[in-house]
């Protein structure tokens, strides 16, 4: 199933929101570690901080590109609390 996750720079402490096709973020995040994404391989080592699981990948990419807007990242800093 898909889902969005945020990751947390243990370098910058910068966030980075991503979605992906499939329910284990940690793949994902094993791929952002091993610089496979351009625009986290500067920021790494990256560690999981959040995810949420969806029934559909477009459902999932909507919730990634609030989550990336001014209230979606102040939702994200309560969630986190």
């Amino acid at each position: 199933m898909p889902c969005i996750y945020v990751l947390k720079s243990t370098i910058s402490g910068k966030q980075y929101i991503g979605a992906s096709h499939e329910d284990q973020p940690q793949s994902r995040l094993n791929a952002h570690n091993l610089g496979k994404t351009r625009s986290t391989k500067n920021g790494k080592p990256w560690v999981f901080i959040y995810s949420e699981v969806f029934e559909m990948y477009t459902d999932a990419r909507k919730r990634e590109i609030f989550l990336k807007s001014g209230q979606g990242r102040q939702l994200l800093k309560q969630l986190l609390k």
